[in-house]
């Protein structure tokens, strides 16, 4: 990577997975747009979320990551950007009450369109077109019109993106996330399943906590944190010319910041040597992510950080571990050593969903639950092997009910995913395997907090 940073230094750089824009002169335009329009976000809060992160990367917190796998421009609605906040709610609090540890809230939302594809052409009755990128490329549509790729949706992503930062700081701010509410949380078609009812039961004891706090003086009034949470959102870094144009210098600190999601990531089939994405996200001052598949090697991992991370800044690196079910035993051990041997202060965060893809009997493209489970229970095995901190969760989810990932306690099967299976991309969690993966971190956090103890007494 060349020493000397711009904007526009990843265009010399090795670009995968950008869409071939027929008209440059439409793609200046719109970049012209963007970068006139207000940031996203503030790098304060960048700054913000690089704290916070820092005390995951301690173990003195606990990273919740989730959100749609990609967002959609025909399912944009208030109702589901509520959901989905409130389910993350409702998985924040469980794991709260259970590890006595902050969660720190990262959405997958408000930025998350764009998505890589394993080839840039497919066949559709016979007709070679360019692949779907995600509705701020290109439309879902398999014609060749929908799928020639537009700058001018770039535009409408950003007016989605700030109308949903919008509502989401309405929800974080304004009294909603407030924990007196907690029992209004649970979605109503959880109705009666297992893990509506033991949220219910963990509602009632946070409640009459609260309840003899508020005996004591301590109510929302005199200690805001109790009504408002902090939430943060983030996307994959892919559509770089949006990334470039919604780049602003910090009047503070003079710095670069993307102002287009507090927190960044590279994804697995963008984070080899000498790419456009490590080259412009090295320049950036917000907290960024890194996808880590079974290909990556420990050494060229260690070069990354000292690109990403040469000053080795706490929370400014999270490591987003993604292997599938049966093979996490075979390849984070080797990372976490090289890791602890050379001193980079990383957050490690588990993806099990993108391991975990199959193609169903009945056609669809699903992720077994029960294979989501043994990934993360192999996750945190590994790192209480290696005494590291397994500090965070990355998963594909929706506050609503689909059916789109099998089993689970709602119990999804082969035959019913097709009566609510409405993703763009790929396979989602639904609210109640959402919550009953958010009971099975707490057991497991429990747990290493306990080992903790034990350790330290």
């Amino acid at each position: 990577m060349s020493a000397a940073w711009t904007p526009d230094s990843w265009t010399r750089a090795e670009a995968r997975q950008l869409p071939d824009y027929p008209d440059p002169a439409a793609l200046r335009a719109a970049t012209d747009t963007l970068r006139a329009y207000p940031p996203l976000v503030f790098a304060g809060e960048a700054r913000n979320l690089t704290a916070d992160l820092a005390r995951v990367e301690r173990g003195e917190a606990f990273l919740l990551q989730g959100g749609d796998c990609a967002e959609s421009f025909a399912e944009f609605h208030p109702d589901n950007i509520r959901d989905t906040f409130r389910v993350i709610l409702q998985m924040a609090v469980v794991l709260t009450f259970a590890s006595k540890l902050p969660v720190v809230k990262l959405g997958r939302m408000a930025g998350q369109f764009a998505k890589p594809r394993s080839a840039g052409t497919e066949t559709v009755g016979g007709v070679e077109m360019p692949s779907y990128r995600g509705d701020n490329v290109n439309d879902i549509t398999p014609t060749l019109t929908a799928r020639a790729p537009d700058p001018e949706r770039m535009i409408r992503a950003y007016s989605q993106s700030a109308a949903t930062l919008n509502l989401l700081r309405a929800f974080a701010q304004g009294g909603y996330a407030n924990l007196h509410q907690v029992h209004r949380w649970t979605h109503d078609f959880l109705g009666q399943s297992p893990w509506g009812r033991k949220y219910r039961e963990t509602a009632d004891r946070i409640g009459e906590a609260l309840e003899f706090m508020r005996a004591c003086g301590i109510d929302p009034e005199t200690v805001p944190q109790l009504a408002q949470t902090q939430f943060y959102t983030s996307h994959e870094a892919l559509l770089l010319p949006y990334e470039q144009a919604m780049s602003r210098r910090d009047s503070l600190t003079n710095d670069w910041y993307d102002t287009s999601a507090h927190f960044l990531w590279i994804g697995d089939r963008t984070r080899f040597e000498g790419s456009a994405h490590v080259e412009f996200l090295r320049g950036v001052g917000n907290p960024i992510g890194v996808k880590c598949g079974p290909s990556l090697d420990p050494d060229l991992l260690l070069r990354l950080l000292g690109t990403l991370n040469p000053a080795r800044v706490p929370g400014r690196v999270t490591l987003i571990t993604r292997y599938g079910h049966d093979k996490v035993e075979a390849h984070l051990p080797r990372l976490i050593r090289a890791i602890t041997r050379a001193g980079h202060p990383v957050v490690w965060s588990c993806d099990p969903m993108h391991g975990n893809t199959i193609q169903s009997a009945s056609g669809y493209k699903t992720r077994p639950f029960d294979r989501i489970l043994h990934e993360v229970r192999a996750f945190f095995a590994v790192h209480r092997a290696e005494g590291t901190h397994a500090g965070g969760i990355h998963a594909e989810m929706t506050g609503r009910n689909v059916t789109e990932c099998t089993g689970g306690a709602v119990d999804v099967t082969d035959q019913s995913l097709a009566d609510r299976y409405h993703t763009h991309c790929d396979p989602r969690l639904n609210a109640g395997q959402s919550l009953e993966l958010a009971f099975l971190l707490a057991e497991m956090l429990n747990a290493e907090m306990a080992e903790r103890r034990k350790v330290a007494a």
